[in-house]
């Protein structure tokens, strides 16, 4: 019977209804506003695949196995899929019973994937090569963005244990006030702080 309106045949009631008032307080927010918003489990509100989206259908079939849930034709139909449980498939944990994504989706998807796998190279870790002596990855803080900076000599290799020619280079460089890492003066002054992971010596904390 429709708890709305009393009558046995009422169509505009498609959302779920719970048939016992004393679990209200047990269900889960998801599921409650379609309760009390009249949306159908097959109008759900959230992205089809979703997690909001498949655990809301799970904990509604457990209801309704219960009988403590009441639901139109359409959202029954629903209960008896795979819906809100998964599988493992070619070594991979994927939902059942999904509608299939259009092709504009999927290539979203993908593409989405593809920029996931993508991933930033070490930062702030400076490397042999490159076009100059030496390299490094930074994040411009300005625009977020990761930026090599290619810097160094061999002249600088040669001298890095040479106290007098360090001194010599940080004051003629103003390296005490070089603090932009974005820039080659940055990482030429501040070489011998790295200078075990460039196969130099032991680090030395010193400006160059």
């Amino acid at each position: 019977m429709c708890q709305k309106c009393g009558c046995n045949t009422c169509e505009s009631i498609r959302g779920p209804l719970l048939t016992e008032g004393r679990v209200k307080k047990l269900i889960s927010e998801n599921l409650s506003y379609h309760i009390d918003n009249n949306i159908s489990l097959m109008e759900n509100v959230f992205r089809i695949g979703s997690d909001a989206h498949l655990s809301m259908i799970k904990e509604a079939k457990k209801l309704y196995s219960r009988g403590v849930l009441d639901l139109c034709e359409e959202d029954k139909g629903l209960m008896k899929t795979h819906i809100g449980e998964f599988d493992l498939y070619e070594n991979e944990i994927i939902p059942l019973d999904l509608p299939m994504l259009n092709e504009e989706e999927q290539l979203d998807e993908k593409k989405k994937a593809k920029k996931k796998e993508k991933k930033d190279p070490p930062l702030n870790k400076p490397k042999r090569g490159g076009s100059k002596a030496y390299y490094v990855y930074v994040r411009d803080p300005k625009t977020k963005k990761v930026k090599k900076v290619s810097f160094g000599s061999g002249g600088l290799r040669a001298k890095i244990k040479n106290k007098k020619a360090r001194n010599a280079f940080a004051a003629r460089h103003n390296c005490k006030n070089k603090k932009d890492r974005t820039k080659a003066g940055y990482w030429s002054c501040n070489l011998p702080r790295y200078a075990s992971q460039l196969g130099l010596g032991a680090n030395m904390n010193t400006f160059w």
